[in-house]
């Protein structure tokens, strides 16, 4: 049988797992066990309990209470929904998905804005974050540009501590 780790991984594939599993560690109080992801990342690739419960060769009405007691709980607490009942298992990925935690389609590699630099420039992204419904890019780029035959170096009005 596959570890915990290797079941139910395509999750990753359309959620932002780690995101997700800070913000309920953080409601929690302490990081989310083994079985708790493994139970959510079920869930999250559209598996009821009961279907959950028979992939992991485990009691159904235990993978149920399982559910109740952590992560139904700590998903209602994390968006604020203490009040609200849970009608179906469905519920969890439709509010996670609602408040954001589904993993943005990937844009090629390919970035529209490339084109538009110097032959020469490079782009190298160094960090992209899902947060809050906002897209954060962290980039350095490079951009060589030739200057006209007419202008020196020492004529520009350039100094060193512009530059980090």
């Amino acid at each position: 049988m596959a570890s915990t780790d290797e079941q139910f991984t395509q999750a990753a594939t359309h959620w932002d797992l780690e995101t997700l599993y800070t913000d309920l560690a953080s409601v929690k109080g302490k990081r989310l066990t083994p079985v708790e992801k493994l139970h959510l990342r079920g869930l999250l690739c559209g598996h009821s309990p009961t279907e959950i419960a028979e992939r992991l060769g485990k009691n159904t009405k235990g993978v149920e209470t399982d559910l109740c007691a952590t992560v139904y709980r700590y998903v209602k607490s994390l968006l604020d929904k203490c009040n609200e009942k849970i009608e179906n298992w469905r519920n969890i990925t439709e509010w996670l998905d609602d408040a954001g935690y589904k993993a943005q389609t990937r844009p090629s590699t390919k970035l529209p804005f490339v084109n538009c630099l110097p032959e020469n420039s490079v782009v190298n992204i160094t960090n992209i974050t899902f947060e809050n419904n906002q897209i954060t890019i962290d980039a350095l780029l490079k951009i060589t540009v030739p200057l006209p035959s007419e202008v020196s170096i020492e004529k520009l009005d350039i100094q060193d501590n512009n530059f980090n």
